[in-house]
């Protein structure tokens, strides 16, 4: 089943809107499209979307919120899932800011049409495999129940006194397993860094000769026999999301 992308065009001109709801036409993709002409309907609709398009300097809103500031607000809403925000703007002078609130890319009107397509085909590309990975799942025996984890949902896993203690976004989880069993089921996206972490590649925030960064924060002790063997795994993975 082919994904539905929920986009969202934000700008107060209605024909910058217009062209742009265009654009995402021509692109060939799934989409829902829905259209704001101020800060206030987005906040006010309270859905959920996997990409917005923003307009900087855009009026027209009673809480005195322009582009910038609804991203930043999209930014504090942590219960909700994260869009990507590609801002459109004839301001170059915003770039900066722009990547403060995590912007995918910033585009300046008028925008070239080959340069959307570009940006749209990332932008769309790792929406879809997000999604791919968000229904991927470990399945264990915890409680006396089998329970389904998704995998983008655990950071690492250590190997403790013949269990396995799971690093999850929502605390941790303790189980029997073995982890070289685990290494086996997951390998692609998980990499043994170590005898006693496998870490989700996904989840890595950056890395040197002796440690990685997670995204939870915590840094693992990176075996200097696994060094290599790490870094090809990480860049194979990186590149095979890219495509």
């Amino acid at each position: 089943m082919t994904e539905t992308i929920k986009i969202v065009v934000c700008d107060d001109e209605k024909n910058i809107r217009s062209y742009l709801v265009s654009l995402i036409k021509k692109q060939g993709r799934e989409c829902s499209i829905t259209e704001y002409a101020a800060a206030d309907a987005y906040l006010s609709d309270g859905k959920e979307y996997d990409l917005v398009f923003l307009d900087i300097e855009m009026g027209g809103s009673d809480a005195g919120l322009d582009g910038m500031g609804l991203a930043r607000h999209i930014r504090g809403m942590e219960a909700q899932k994260q869009p990507i925000i590609i801002f459109v703007t004839g301001y170059e002078k915003y770039v900066y800011d722009a990547f403060d609130v995590g912007a995918f890319q910033y585009l300046v009107k008028p925008v070239d049409e080959q340069k959307f397509a570009e940006v749209f085909g990332r932008a769309a590309g790792q929406i879809v495999s997000e999604a791919e990975q968000r229904k991927k799942k470990l399945v264990i025996q915890y409680g006396g129940e089998g329970k389904a984890i998704p995998l983008n949902d655990i950071y690492y896993m250590e190997s403790r006194n013949h269990n396995i203690v799971l690093y999850l976004k929502d605390g941790n989880m303790e189980y029997y397993a073995k982890i070289g069993d685990l290494e086996e089921e997951l390998a692609g996206q998980f990499y043994r860094i170590h005898r006693g972490y496998l870490i989700n590649l996904f989840h890595v925030e950056g890395y040197d000769r002796t440690e990685v960064r997670m995204a939870n924060g915590d840094k693992l002790l990176l075996s200097r026999y696994k060094y290599d063997g790490f870094v090809q795994a990480y860049m194979d993975y990186i590149s095979e999301e890219s495509l």
